[in-house]
């Protein structure tokens, strides 16, 4: 089994910056994607970022430009690092990964249990 635990959610004023942490654990033979969503109240879970095994990088429109997603292979930890933060980006922040734990075991995607952003004015 994985697992992700997330940290550095906090509130912080428009215009502030976050950085998120996700840290994988346990039996863990390869990651490949990493990624992050949110989920804002009353709104369905939708995606941020992710990064996959060979640091390609995607993310959506409405953080492309402030929010940057790095990872730590050899501590398998995933980064958010979030600028310009703006009201609309509060919400609970889970990171998420693929990940195989056994040479013979099929990939297989794990989440963590979210951490809080609030953004005030």
């Amino acid at each position: 089994q994985v697992q992700l635990v997330e940290s550095g959610g906090g509130l912080v004023q428009a215009g502030g910056s976050l950085r998120l942490s996700c840290a994988a654990s346990g039996s863990i033979l390869r990651i490949t994607t990493m990624g992050w969503y949110r989920q804002a109240p009353g709104k369905q879970r939708e995606f941020i970022a992710s990064s996959d095994s060979g640091d390609s990088t995607t993310y959506s429109d409405s953080v492309k430009g402030r929010f940057t997603i790095s990872r730590d292979n050899a501590k398998n930890t995933m980064y958010l690092q979030m600028n310009s933060l703006e009201l609309e980006d509060t919400g609970l922040y889970y990171c998420y990964c693929n990940a195989k734990t056994t040479s013979y075991a099929a990939i297989s995607l794990y989440w963590g249990q979210g951490t809080q952003v609030t953004v005030s004015s």
